[in-house]
């Protein structure tokens, strides 16, 4: 957990966690129950809406804290629910506990974290590979969704918009719509 800490913290980017492409780039979007507490759909993605979220062993103050997220916006799958706590998994597939209203139903995606800053990611001007790249986006960056048809999202990052094939984003699943 600290190495992966420490490469976020060397990115600017301060997300946490163990080890590639989990949850969303591992096919379509898992069968999703309703969660006993808020009684929406278990798996789904939210953000972090604090710049620190402590995430602990169990569901419970009482619990120990195991790290502590350290962005707000980040995407995080919630994959159970108890009473106000949710389970979270990050990016990189580490999973613990965290307070429910820390928690906010915004989307947004990582670029292509498991890629580890070794390619980046056309931004387009329009749904195709053959349209106007708008921007070049770094493996890691955050961005903001705006729709997704199933196969591109549109986002928005900093400054720019524009669309990115989604099997390059992590905070939504394979094939999901979004408006």
């Amino acid at each position: 957990m600290a190495l992966g800490l420490a490469f976020a913290l060397a990115l600017g980017l301060a997300f946490v966690g163990t080890s590639g492409q989990a949850g969303a780039q591992e096919g379509a979007q898992p069968a999703a129950v309703k969660g006993p507490s808020s009684g929406l759909n278990v798996p789904r993605f939210v953000s972090l809406k604090s710049d620190k979220v402590n995430v602990r062993r169990g569901p419970s103050n009482d619990q120990s804290i195991v790290w502590v997220f350290a962005r707000a916006g980040l995407p995080v799958e919630i994959i159970a629910e108890a009473d106000n706590w949710r389970r979270v998994r990050d990016s990189e597939g580490a999973d613990g506990w965290v307070f429910h209203s820390l928690l906010s139903g915004r989307r947004t995606v990582l670029i292509s974290p498991w890629s580890k800053g070794k390619e980046a990611v056309a931004l387009h001007s329009g749904r195709s590979t053959g349209s106007r790249a708008v921007a070049q986006l770094q493996s890691g960056v955050l961005g903001n969704v705006v729709t997704c048809d199933g196969k591109w999202c549109e986002l928005t990052v900093d400054n720019y918009s524009g669309y990115v094939e989604q099997d390059k984003l992590w905070g939504v699943y394979r094939g999901e719509e979004i408006e």
